[in-house]
């Protein structure tokens, strides 16, 4: 399973990143989004699922797709399993995460998932 790059939720040693990784295992959490500036920043691909050094699944992804945040859609902010019930929500939480406004036009790297195998 080391050769499988890893699929990381949140920043490293944090208690989001723990919460995260538990919504995947308990199924609640079936997608994710990032920036694509920091993806193309960081040189990142969007899979081993863990807490930091600690591989807890294997996780296949989906679907991934480039575009912009007015495209993101309520089904996705719900499926990203942390309790967004509207766009709005998921624009708010994201936009503390990253610190930064999102606007309309802000490319989101949208990544859909499913568990493989846990470990």
């Amino acid at each position: 399973m080391n050769d499988l790059p890893p699929f990381e939720l949140a920043h490293p040693r944090t208690e989001l990143r723990r919460q995260l990784v538990d919504a995947v295992l308990r199924g609640e959490k079936i997608a994710t989004a990032g920036l694509l500036e920091e993806y193309e920043a960081e040189g990142e691909q969007p899979e081993r699922l863990g807490y930091d050094d600690e591989p807890v699944a294997v996780v296949q992804v989906t679907d991934s797709r480039v575009l912009p945040a007015a495209e993101i859609d309520e089904q996705f902010a719900r499926d990203e399993g942390e309790g967004f019930e509207t766009v709005d929500d998921w624009r708010e939480a994201h936009e503390r995460f990253f610190g930064r406004p999102i606007g309309p036009e802000t490319q989101i790297v949208a990544v859909r998932f499913r568990v493989v195998e846990q470990l």
